[in-house]
């Protein structure tokens, strides 16, 4: 527990900043949508102007687009694309951390299991985690109901948003892995950043082309916003290799990470 709260509070200062972060952006985007709804027929032309396959990767579905529902799907590629930056910078600097700043010596010879505290430290990950989503559905819920022109489900609005939780979930595990068997790391946010916009530009890539199979490259494309605008839920396989890679990862994490050397210095 003492690990828990001591990681819990290193990260306050970052969770306080990404929540509010996530917040402001879906809050400038959705106070656009009324001029874009009243102007419709004419925004309908400029985006008619760019490349399908341009359209595709940005997340824009012209079909739906001037919607509240699909103009929020616009500002959430972004604000996953963040999300994923904040979940992999938490995930790598889980252990690297230790090792970085010369503790990691100290904190194993602590009457603690090496399984008790990499639990405690991906316990507080994952609680930053949450309350960052919290703040940012609040913030969003709130915005969405202030700027709607019409009806909308939010059970919907809840399913689009909590792809932002999904996306984390599986950056935070890839992170753990890499914060395990890389021996030191000494640029969390070098690695986060090559990670995360490396699997971004192979969402990109794969929605471009237009291969089903390509989007199991990227986890940016397990949840596509115009398959539940109209199924009204997940895809089932892709959910599945989302879990099955999180599992993975956590798994491979705490076998490895209870075996190896891990030296102060």
């Amino acid at each position: 527990m003492n690990i828990f709260l001591h990681e819990l509070r290193a990260y306050r200062k970052s969770t306080m900043i990404w929540s509010i972060s996530l917040a402001a952006i879906v809050v400038f985007y959705m106070s656009l949508y009324p001029s874009f709804a009243r102007d419709a027929a004419e925004f309908t032309k400029i985006l008619e102007g760019y490349p399908e396959a341009i359209r595709n990767a940005l997340g824009i579905n012209l079909g739906g687009f001037f919607t509240i529902l699909g103009f929020y799907c616009f500002p959430l590629a972004f604000i996953t694309l963040c999300g994923a930056i904040q979940a992999m910078n938490l995930g790598t600097f889980i252990v690297s951390k230790e090792v970085r700043e010369k503790t990691a010596d100290f904190l194993l010879t602590k009457p603690v299991t090496r399984t008790q505290v990499l639990t405690a430290k991906l316990l507080a990950a994952l609680t930053s985690l949450v309350i960052t989503n919290i703040v940012y559905i609040a913030a969003a819920s709130i915005m969405m109901f202030q700027v709607k022109t019409e009806d909308f489900s939010f059970k919907l609005f809840i399913l689009l948003s909590l792809t932002l939780l999904f996306i984390q979930l599986i950056f935070l595990a890839l992170g753990i892995i890499i914060s395990v068997i890389v021996p030191k790391i000494k640029s969390v946010l070098t690695v986060s950043l090559a990670t995360v916009f490396g699997f971004y530009f192979l969402g990109m890539l794969s929605g471009t082309s237009g291969e089903e199979a390509k989007r199991y490259l990227s986890p940016f494309k397990y949840f596509e916003t115009a398959y539940i605008l109209k199924n009204k839920g997940f895809e089932a396989s892709f959910l599945v290799t989302g879990a099955i890679i999180i599992i993975l990862a956590i798994a491979a994490s705490y076998l490895v990470y209870a075996k190896k050397d891990i030296h102060a210095v």
